[in-house]
């Protein structure tokens, strides 16, 4: 008797299973799909970056609102920052990225690149860029960000180019494109 009343129950129940588990990958693909990509957040100290300070703040601006597969915050006091960004009497400078999660590269903002009139800024950005991972665009114009101190003095274009944003975003995406490890490499920036 249980027997008779089970087997029904089993074979509807059963069913039901089936027609669920049909169903469940249409269903879920689409929210997949939705969810955003994993953004890497890397922490910058610029505790030493004494009359600078205000322009990386706004280099940090610009690069967080031209690509989205890596964002830089400010790291908070005892954190271990990756950028390390420290004002000093030389040329601007920086260790090349891209640094990742964990790792550590310094810029250095050095006053000999504002003494000669070049934007604090521009200056700021373009050292960021180098920790991302973009090496310099020597000779180049002014609407390049890494072209450096070869945009020329009046040069106050802050912002990357659409291929240096392209460059970023691969660095810092998904793939064998966003785990290539930091060289280390320093980076002087003179004309």
């Amino acid at each position: 008797m249980l027997r008779r009343i089970l087997t029904p129950l089993l074979i509807a129940l059963s069913a039901l299973a089936l027609t669920l588990v049909g169903t469940v990958p249409a269903t879920a693909a689409p929210a997949e799909q939705s969810q955003p990509l994993r953004q890497t957040v890397l922490y910058y100290d610029a505790s030493q970056a004494a009359e600078y300070t205000s322009a990386v703040s706004s280099a940090v601006s610009v690069w967080n609102s031209s690509v989205n597969n890596v964002r830089l915050e400010p790291a908070a006091a005892g954190r271990r920052a990756e950028i390390r960004i420290i004002a000093d009497d030389g040329w601007p400078r920086a260790h090349l990225g891209p640094v990742r999660p964990g790792g550590q590269v310094t810029v250095w903002m050095g006053r000999q690149g504002t003494d000669a009139g070049y934007d604090a800024v521009r200056i700021a950005a373009h050292e960021l860029g180098h920790s991302l991972g973009l090496p310099d665009a020597k000779p180049g114009p002014c609407s390049s960000l890494m072209s450096g101190s070869t945009g020329g003095v009046n040069c106050t274009s802050r912002y990357p180019n659409a291929s240096e944003r392209q460059r970023v975003e691969a660095n810092y995406g998904t793939g064998l494109s966003g785990q290539r490890a930091s060289d280390g490499e320093l980076l002087v920036d003179r004309a």
